[in-house]
């Protein structure tokens, strides 16, 4: 059965039982994204992140150290 046929389906019921596939769909859409892991930008927490010790003047250091060798 093809997504437009379930469609065309769905839109024969009466609106209780329209109510009541939503409901069961939004169930099962809530059930399945707590199953799953989230993806993209959370994966990538703390990768920028400088510790401590490095601080702004290894930072900086590494930019000059980068502009001399692209320059030279």
């Amino acid at each position: 059965m093809t997504l437009q046929e379930i469609q065309n389906q769905a839109l024969q019921l009466s609106t209780g039982d329209r109510w009541q596939l939503v409901q069961a769909l939004l169930v099962s859409l809530k059930q399945e994204a707590t199953l799953k892991p989230k993806r993209g930008l959370s994966r990538l927490r703390g990768v920028a992140k400088l510790s401590a010790d490095a601080g702004e003047s290894n930072a900086q250091a590494d930019y000059v150290t980068y502009l001399t060798e692209k320059y030279q």
